[in-house]
């Protein structure tokens, strides 16, 4: 398998193809699935998300993790793709990193497949909220970021999409989605642009 790979290094101008600020009044920080499981992959990001979570938190968005957890015994399409690389409840690769961010009365949201959406109660949650942007980080950038964010955007939610602190496999599969998500889903941002964005809205 090639290295773990996030775009930390690479300005996220270079996939941007439409350019627009998030409303820290309208927005909320989806932190997807930074568990024990993602251990090898995250450290990379992991100033990056930390970063993240600190700039929203400062200007008033609420920061919400997601959690993957296998039902036991797993079915399904996903324990097809996957055989064998279940994260069980109770287990250390099922707990969200130390370095996540996360405090006490923050959402988690557990979900059972790549989207944060799916039968989880997440819309329901945001919308109460008044939330009508997210914006997304975590891991894995191809699968579960891109999917949450695939579906945040036909739920209706404007979606920013972070480079910086999203991570995947390998750079191919994290340069693809951020292109993907640029042509048709989300606004490309980095800590810095966020920060920006943040300080122009005080």
């Amino acid at each position: 398998m090639s290295r773990p790979a996030s775009s930390a290094a690479a300005s996220y101008t270079r996939y941007e193809t439409r350019r627009r600020d998030p409303d820290p009044r309208a927005a909320a920080l989806l932190v997807i699935d930074l568990q024990g499981h993602f251990a090898s992959i995250a450290p990379p990001i992991m100033p990056a998300v930390a970063s993240t979570v600190a700039l929203c938190r400062a200007a008033g968005v609420p920061v919400v993790y997601t959690r993957h957890v296998d039902p036991v015994p797993r079915t399904g399409p996903l324990g097809e793709w996957w055989p064998g690389d279940q994260i069980t409840d109770g287990t250390p690769e099922a707990e969200l990193l130390p370095g996540a961010g996360r405090r006490e009365g923050d959402l988690v949201v557990e979900k059972r497949t790549y989207s944060g959406f799916a039968g989880t109660g997440l819309e329901e949650a945001l919308r109460r909220m008044g939330v009508e942007e997210v914006i997304v980080t975590g891991v894995m950038t191809n699968l579960c970021c891109e999917t949450t964010a695939r579906d945040a955007f036909v739920r209706g939610f404007r979606v920013f999409f972070s480079a910086d602190a999203t991570a995947t496999a390998s750079q191919d599969l994290q340069e693809a989605t951020l292109v993907n998500m640029a042509y048709g889903f989300a606004y490309i941002v980095d800590c810095k642009r966020l920060e920006a964005a943040f300080g122009k809205a005080k």
